[in-house]
This record gives structure tokens, sequence and C-alpha cells, in this order.
């Protein structure tokens, strides 16, 4: 599905290098340990493609803060959009329409640039539409077993 500019968030930019090389760390990883210790959590973890855009602006791994993850995750439809790319992710990363939420592209564009903003979704632009996922291996390593529990959960 196709979306407008800057739905799903705002701000488009170059991120830094070590942005993109945390990306291509996106592969495996602690990921797997976690799915493999608790058989809930199944993330999709798949390698950036070789075309893909640098990512939007984000904190560093070392950056993120749990205080200012949980208040990402406090909002019931965050909460949803971060469980449901961890779950049933179908590609590497997905456009905003993807997920059918009913809500105004404004609210939707305040909803993802706050998770990308707690660092817990990456973002590319890609044309005219944004894409996310889940920055699972930089999430394990700062906060272990946090994701399990995302996707536990059940509203």
């Amino acid at each position: 599905m196709s979306t407008k500019a800057g739905v799903c968030a705002a701000g488009a930019g170059a991120a830094s290098a070590s942005h993109e090389a945390s990306a291509a760390g996106d592969t495996g990883g602690p990921a797997a340990e976690v799915s493999a210790s608790r058989p809930g959590f199944v993330a999709a973890q798949r390698p950036v493609p070789a075309d893909a855009p640098e990512p939007l602006p984000e904190p560093e791994r070392a950056g993120l803060r749990l205080e200012v993850v949980m208040g990402a995750l406090s909002d019931p439809l965050r909460m949803r959009i971060v469980r449901t790319l961890l779950l049933e992710s179908e590609a590497f990363d997905h456009t905003c329409g993807w997920f059918g939420l009913d809500r105004p592209k404004s609210s939707l564009t305040h909803h993802f640039r706050a998770l990308r903003d707690a660092g817990l979704i990456r973002q590319r632009q890609y044309g005219l539409e944004r894409r996310s996922h889940v920055r699972v291996d930089d999430l394990e390593a700062r906060f272990p077993g946090l994701l399990a529990l995302v996707a536990d959960w059940r509203e």
C-alpha cells in the first residue's frame, strides 16, 4: 500500500553511518536466542536489503532509556504496532498502511514517530512512504526479555 510522504513519522533526514552499521546487524542474534527460550516469541529477522535507504534519525543503542521505551509502549496502539511487527512481519519492513489501522494519517504519524524517537522501531524513507521494523538486536542488548513481554501481551 502506498502512503503520502511523512506518514508514519515526521522529519526525514540522513542518519549517521553508525545507524546503518547497527541496521546491518539486524540479522539473527539475541532475537533467535529469545525465541528459542520463549516459544511464544518469534521475531522475523530478515537481512537489510542491499537497496535499503539510510534509516531516519533515531537514538543510538547506548542512548536507549527504559523509561522512554516504556512510555512509548504505554499506549495500547503503539504496543499493538510493535507486537504486530514482531509476530506478523511479512517482509523486512512495513508501511503504516500494512497494519490496517483506522486512524487519521496525522495520528499515525504521531504514533510511529513516538516509537522511532523512543528507539523501538527503525524507519526508512522509500520514495513517498516510510517503512518500519523493530530494532530487535538493540532492544535485546539493552533490555533483555522486554520484547518477549511485548510479544506475550494481550489486549
